[in-house]
């Protein structure tokens, strides 16, 4: 069994300084750093970041001059995957373990893509509340990863990047069905992600009973278990509930990474989601009109910015 020892991060957003930040708390310096393109590595080497109050410094290499890396993540927003893929292959080995902290559901296809599926698996993070303005992180729960394979010859990296989350710290699950916990994840960021950054709010809002933005935020989920069931995965009402009380363990006042993008007024990832939900819906027929009108009101949004 491979054993990972150093840690390639591309995106140094919330989730990428997360993960370094917990990585080297768990098995010290020297086992992480980021790859960035030139521009980006010049503009972090002049940033004081800090998390939790700590101030904290990380490596930054550009592909040409990165250390060969044993696990390669991807933590950049939807809107920057294409960029950053031009990052990750120079830094993909042959025996290079790749996974994605993304949203959605279609990020490692399009890692595929690029790079072969073969060293790819698949994770879905949840249950953290980092977010991130300027240079400083914040967050009161790290969350878990759920990791899983598409492949039965894929099971000795699984055990490889297992036993990796183990030492260094990090919450994991081995899922059985890791297809079944994405859509899951993606139910709950159709919902939750697009529901703070419509209607401004933080996660205690969101979930208001009665209120307007709970009424979005669980139909829009609801459009999501439908459409799940049209591509062959049972979700159901109860995962549904689930999820909503996940978040209710939430900093309430927090905000997922939809409800930073406004607050930051930067394009948000509502192709990811509500665009994704519509575009399979017309493949099945489906009607979904509250993703409709959460697609339509993060455009009016974002041409704001303007």
């Amino acid at each position: 069994m491979k054993r990972i020892e150093t840690v390639g991060i591309v995106g140094m957003g919330a989730l990428g300084l997360l993960y370094a930040d917990l990585i080297t708390r768990g098995l010290g310096k020297g086992h992480v750093f980021f790859i960035a393109d030139r521009q980006r590595c010049a503009r972090y080497a002049g940033m004081a970041f800090s998390i939790n109050g700590r101030e904290v410094s990380f490596p930054v290499a550009a592909p040409d001059e990165a250390p060969a890396c044993d696990l390669l993540i991807a933590a950049v927003k939807y809107t920057g995957l294409h960029d950053a893929l031009d990052v990750m292959a120079p830094c993909a080995g042959p025996q290079t373990i790749i996974i994605s902290v993304m949203n959605g559901i279609s990020s490692e296809e399009i890692i595929a893509g690029r790079l072969g599926g073969g060293n790819i698996l698949h994770v879905v993070a949840q249950g953290m509340d980092a977010m991130r303005f300027g240079s400083a992180l914040r967050y009161t729960r790290e969350g878990h990863l759920c990791i899983g394979a598409d492949a039965p010859g894929k099971q000795e990296m699984l055990e490889s990047l297992r036993a990796f989350l183990e030492r260094a710290g990090i919450g994991c699950v081995v899922e059985r069905d890791i297809r079944r916990r994405m859509w899951g994840k993606f139910m709950l960021n159709v919902g939750i992600n697009q529901t703070c950054m419509v209607f401004g709010a933080g996660y205690g809002k969101a979930l208001e009973k009665g209120s307007a933005e709970a009424m979005a935020c669980i139909s829009a989920m609801r459009e999501v278990i439908l459409l799940a069931r049209c591509e062959g995965v049972d979700l159901s009402e109860k995962d549904l509930q689930g999820y909503l009380e996940l978040i209710g363990t939430l900093d309430p006042q927090a905000t997922p990474s939809m409800g930073q993008d406004r607050l930051n007024r930067r394009p948000s990832e509502v192709e990811l989601f509500a665009g994704t939900v519509r575009r399979l819906a017309a493949r099945h027929g489906l009607a979904v009109p509250a993703n409709d009108f959460l697609y339509g009101r993060a455009k009016e949004i974002e041409a704001e910015y303007a």
